[in-house]
């Protein structure tokens, strides 16, 4: 029973704000449900409730599973969701190869082990972001004919990609594959501490916007991780 307890309580208060409540998850982790006492059906047998937290001042709810179930909001990816999945794929391409030119052309071990790091972490996380487009493709809306007089529509701002924060440009690349030694070293940070920042931008435009929870885990990450870069490529220039 007391393993019950734990199981539905980290459930239920995994995500403040959000009442995400998986009744079969629960099951399934602990071997049974959780049954409180006084708590029976119209036949009077007993039945599975699971104990919701209130919020501040607010007292805990006793829910069925059906009606935990039907509390669970909808997280369907949004617009927002998927600019940043896609942009970011992108955004992240490009960390990757700025970060390839670094064993060669760097003379800074600090800069090198950062390269790594980066590549160790965004490497796999562009991977999940293509797996989330996989499993949730965006909504197309069929083709129209524009009135002849009508202006031409700027491109999505998915596809835009030149347009994020951050991004070095193709002379800045070009510049930074030139470079050696000092040189590269300190044209790296340059771009790669912009290039950090503009990430975070776009995540907290993610966080701001969108509505898939797993979208907002990404999103969190980056701020996160990337935050922590900037200071130390700070710090190194």
């Amino acid at each position: 029973m007391a393993k019950a307890h734990g199981v539905l309580r980290t459930v239920l208060s995994a995500r403040p704000g959000r009442f995400a409540v998986t009744v079969a998850a629960a099951v399934v982790t602990a071997g049974l449900l959780l049954t409180l006492p006084g708590c029976q059906g119209d036949d009077g047998s007993d039945r599975a409730t699971i104990v919701a937290p209130g919020g501040p001042g607010e007292k805990a709810r006793h829910l069925t599973p059906e009606e935990a179930a039907k509390a669970k909001p909808d997280d369907s990816p949004n617009a927002a969701d998927h600019t940043y999945v896609s942009r970011m794929i992108e955004h992240h391409r490009q960390a990757l190869t700025m970060s390839a030119l670094a064993p060669d052309r760097s003379a800074s071990d600090g800069v090198k082990r950062l390269a790594e790091r980066i590549t160790a972490a965004q490497k796999p996380e562009i991977g999940a972001m293509e797996k989330w487009l996989a499993r949730h493709p965006a909504p197309t809306t069929p083709p129209t004919t524009p009135p002849a007089t009508a202006t031409p529509a700027a491109p999505a701002a998915g596809h835009d990609h030149g347009a994020m924060p951050g991004m070095a440009t193709e002379q800045q690349l070009a510049e930074l594959t030139a470079a050696r030694g000092t040189d590269f070293d300190r044209l790296f940070l340059k771009l790669m501490t912009a290039h950090h920042e503009g990430a975070v931008t776009m995540a907290g435009e993610a966080l701001a916007g969108g509505n898939n929870v797993t979208v907002e885990e990404m999103a969190t990450e980056v701020v996160a991780t990337q935050s922590a870069e900037i200071h130390r490529m700070r710090a190194m220039g």
